[in-house]
């Protein structure tokens, strides 16, 4: 039979142990996910002489109707002045998503875009078990809502005058400087169809100079890098990974929901492929599942990137 000193040890243990869960619980529930975020990186891939291109990277709103407190924070985001905004995708978290989009991207509307889809501009989250997250990369359910991907895409491009990129390419003027884009519907679900960029791209390149060129993807998969670099993106963008969500104090992300290293789940680094290195900004985005509200140390973000000339 456990001594009376050992039982007392044994529950000042059990009930701090509790008290910490309970504190990050409330933390990441109750209050990171709101302390929305900008994180601010300088990225030298412009020709000589050229002037510094402020580029405003989007992703992963996973937006729902109530959600006014992120419309509001996103709405300002115009104040920064982008010369372009890259939306990775992962807009709506509802089926009324649309309605919070408008009141946060309405501010945008006239600034060069390009976009891209994740599956969630496709279909509505559903209910799961949010721990499942951290076993991997996500399963594809076939019984999610649909969602009004016609009116979301005719919201993007007819009225904030953005360009569709998924499996697409184009160019767009920012910043003073001819922009070639091209781009995937999302990896993670296998609606990307790398073999028809190359073709497109050097069609593009026929008939429009570009002074810069970006890829743009949802999901950073390595596949998806790869042919990046392959085809000449300067610059490539991605979204997805949520930057783990959940992270751990001086370890970083647990999960990246795809099979990008951990340690670029997040933020700026760069991707080598074949000899060649280019800089990947991968956002930790906006927002989260309706079913899974929580972010520990992985604060909500959009990303501002000032491109400036190479050395």
């Amino acid at each position: 039979m456990p001594s009376p000193s050992a039982t007392r040890t044994a529950l000042t243990v059990l009930g701090t142990v509790g008290a910490v869960g309970a504190g990050a619980a409330i933390w990441g529930i109750g209050i990171e996910r709101y302390l929305f975020t900008v994180r601010l990186h300088e990225v030298a891939v412009l020709p000589a002489g050229s002037a510094p291109v402020r580029v405003l990277h989007l992703s992963d709103a996973h937006m729902a109707p109530w959600q006014h407190r992120k419309q509001r924070w996103i709405a300002a985001l115009a104040e920064l002045q982008p010369d372009l905004v890259v939306n990775t995708g992962d807009n709506m978290g509802h089926f009324d998503g649309l309605r919070g989009l408008r009141t946060a991207f309405d501010p945008l509307r006239g600034i060069p875009g390009v976009f891209v889809h994740g599956s969630n501009d496709h279909a509505a989250p559903s209910p799961r078990n949010p721990l499942l997250y951290f076993t991997g990369p996500s399963k594809v359910r076939h019984t999610a809502e649909p969602l009004d991907t016609q009116a979301l895409d005719s919201y993007l491009t007819d009225e904030l005058g953005w360009l569709d990129l998924n499996n697409k390419v184009g160019s767009v003027d920012a910043g003073g400087l001819r922009v070639a884009a091209f781009g995937v519907s999302d990896a993670h679900r296998h609606w990307d169809k790398l073999e028809v960029l190359p073709d497109l791209v050097a069609a593009l390149r026929q008939k429009d100079s570009a002074d810069l060129t970006i890829g743009v993807t949802h999901a950073p998969y390595r596949r998806v890098l790869d042919e990046f670099v392959d085809l000449g993106a300067d610059t490539i963008f991605g979204g997805h990974t949520h930057g783990g969500q959940v992270r751990l104090p001086g370890f970083g992300a647990l999960v990246a929901n795809c099979d990008i290293p951990l340690k670029q789940a997040r933020g700026l680094s760069t991707w080598t492929h074949d000899g060649r290195t280019v800089p990947l900004n991968v956002s930790a985005g906006l927002g989260h599942s309706i079913y899974a509200p929580v972010r520990f140390a992985c604060r909500p973000e959009a990303s501002l990137l000032t491109l400036v000339p190479r050395a």
